[in-house]
């Protein structure tokens, strides 16, 4: 869903390079991510960063971007794209490199593997639902949903957050209901800022 979001703003002759790169460079940081797991899961505000880097993310699937024209803007908003999905898959996977690297159990080759699998997998999957969201524009909204769920998520129970507040359970459910009602809040908003903007034109 990321890396759909990610790409939906992108000009559609770019998307596909975006797609493969994007989950090329996701699976390159977290092979290289998977051998400092242990030490990720304690970093400070890590998860606080990759949390607000998808919240960007999700209200940003709701911007009607005018078309790239120029080839600066366009190696741009590809860049762009690219970055955002290194961050965020990199904070939303450290319990699925532990997982790899305890079934890998050591053998490189073996993590090597079962994480370059999921390039393919990852480029078919975000690649159709970026065209369903041309088609059906309520997959913005349930995909920026979901993903303001996760953000909340992430960011209470970054490792700062869990230290310093101990939150419980139910602080984690209300984060995430703010991260979901957020986005969809800062969507509608956004939409109607759009709407009325055109009026005047009009």
């Amino acid at each position: 869903m990321v890396i759909a979001a990610a790409a939906k703003s992108l000009p559609r002759d770019m998307r596909k390079r975006a797609l493969i790169a994007g989950a090329a460079c996701a699976v390159i940081a977290l092979v290289t991510a998977a051998f400092f797991v242990t030490r990720l899961l304690h970093v400070e505000f890590l998860q606080v960063a990759g949390g607000i880097a998808i919240l960007w993310i999700a209200v940003n699937m709701f911007r009607e971007e005018p078309p790239l024209e120029s080839s600066a803007a366009r190696l741009a908003g590809f860049w762009k794209a690219m970055w955002f999905i290194i961050v965020a898959d990199v904070t939303m996977s450290t319990d699925n490199i532990l997982a790899v690297g305890a079934l890998a159990q050591g053998n490189f080759t073996l993590l090597l593997f079962g994480l370059g699998i999921s390039i393919p997998l990852v480029v078919f999957a975000s690649g159709l639902l970026a065209a369903l969201m041309d088609k059906y524009p309520v997959i913005v909204y349930i995909g920026a949903a979901l993903l303001g769920r996760v953000a909340g998520q992430m960011i209470v129970t970054d490792a700062f957050i869990v230290q310093r507040f101990a939150p419980a359970a139910t602080l984690r459910y209300s984060a995430e209901a703010a991260g979901t009602i957020g986005v969809l809040i800062a969507g509608w908003w956004l939409k109607k800022r759009r709407r009325t903007a055109r009026s005047p034109d009009e």
